[in-house]
């Protein structure tokens, strides 16, 4: 196959408000496996559509994570205000390769592990049970609740505010960051004052728990510095944290979101789920991650040379950015019916976590938080309905995240 110039592949730009996540995925899906795509800011990169090939390129060792080797970085292209800089410019685990990746990432799994994880369902069970108490306290005037921001939102905030050591007081701040990080409407006023406030925020929050440790993952990796100096500098150190506690609730939020709606619109889905026990409610969550997957869009890789996919060459240093809840509706992995929701379907393997050596640490934690928040929810209240049309709630507005900014029911 002859390669295609650059000049004669699609473009699509990309909707900032995200007011049509798949509507917009399917256009890219059409337009071809490899396109240029345009980002807020008129920012040109690359996005790879298809399933398989963005597998293949999530453990290609010819690409890079480290925003470094994006050249409209290195020419000074990308300011420091553009919206989407908060989930580019940070030094973790997430946008590191080989050794250094492996360096960031071994404490983290040492200390973030499955049994760590398993040992949280009673505090999680706690969290959750609390929540659906409190719910009716929080009815608007026309009886109705948002179930986004009441119960979606603070299952997975506390979970790992808990978890990660952040104390009460400043979680609500925390809440405010990790919304404008995750948001592409932003001024570069606000891009700027966010970044300035989570770094102060978590320098405190090494402080706090260098003086006052405990059993959270903050102390954890604190200590492994202490008797690693190697381990992690101090901005690999507090953007590892950020990493955690944005990973760690954000995801899981729009998880449950779209959980909910999508289990509201399919009635016969929820019955067999409730009849089903535990192994049809990890079926649900699959096929709700694979149908309506957290993460719209992400800054994928950077090529460290000319790479050619699909017959589309990508030049070294341009960005890719991977289309993760579009691919989960390809129809070559999912079938011809991939736009169905349907938790009886045969499972394939979906990228909602990613893949490769980066795939996401806390995937079980974001399975284990929906396996018990979902059933408890549809248990405590079995007349739940939706307050509002599901097909007219107001997306997130924002190029990563898939999800309602409200969700309003009816608890009974």
């Amino acid at each position: 196959m002859t390669d295609v110039v650059t000049d004669e592949v699609p473009v699509v730009r990309l909707d900032p408000t995200g007011s049509d996540h798949h509507g917009e995925a399917a256009r890219m899906r059409e337009a071809g496996p490899v396109i240029r795509a345009i980002l807020p800011g008129e920012v040109t990169v690359w996005a790879v559509t298809r399933h398989d090939l963005l597998a293949d390129l999530l453990t290609d060792s010819r690409v890079s994570k480290d925003w470094r080797n994006w050249s409209a970085i290195r020419r000074g292209e990308i300011s420091d205000d553009w919206p989407l800089i908060g989930m580019v410019k940070v030094t973790n685990m997430v946008t590191s390769d080989g050794a250094t990746h492996q360096r960031l990432r071994r404490p983290v799994t040492k200390t973030f592990t499955r049994g760590r994880v398993e040992r949280m369902r009673p505090d999680i069970e706690r969290i959750v049970h609390g929540l659906l108490d409190d719910l009716p306290n929080h009815a608007a005037a026309d009886g109705s609740v948002d179930l986004r921001q009441h119960y979606a939102y603070p299952v997975p905030m506390n979970v790992i505010c808990e978890l990660v050591g952040v104390p009460e007081p400043w979680r609500p701040r925390l809440r405010e960051l990790v919304d404008s990080i995750f948001r592409t409407d932003t001024t570069p006023e606000e891009v700027v004052r966010t970044q300035t406030d989570r770094q102060r925020m978590l320098k405190d929050l090494v402080e706090l728990r260098t003086r006052e440790s405990g059993e959270d993952l903050t102390s954890a990796l604190i200590a492994t510095r202490e008797q690693d100096a190697e381990s992690f500098t101090d901005e690999e150190l507090t953007d590892t944290i950020w990493l955690l506690l944005t990973a760690g609730h954000e995801t899981t939020l729009s998880l449950l979101v779209n959980g909910v709606r999508a289990l509201l619109t399919h009635p016969e889905q929820l019955e067999a789920a409730r009849e089903g026990g535990e192994q049809k409610w990890s079926e649900v969550i699959e096929e709700v991650l694979r149908w309506d997957a957290p993460i719209g869009n992400f800054m994928a890789r950077y090529p460290l040379e000319d790479i050619t996919i699909a017959g589309v060459t990508i030049p070294e240093g341009e960005a890719i950015i991977a289309p993760y809840s579009g691919v989960g509706r390809d129809p070559e992995q999912h079938g011809a019916d991939a736009d169905r929701f349907d938790s009886e379907r045969e499972q394939q393997r979906h990228l909602a976590f990613g893949g490769g050596p980066h795939i996401c640490l806390g995937a079980h934690l974001a399975r284990m938080e929906a396996q018990v928040a979902l059933p408890a929810l549809f248990e405590r209240y079995p007349n739940l309905k939706p307050a509002a049309d599901i097909d007219t709630l107001v997306p997130v507005p924002s190029f990563f995240s898939n999800s309602a900014s409200t969700f309003p029911v009816h608890l009974h």
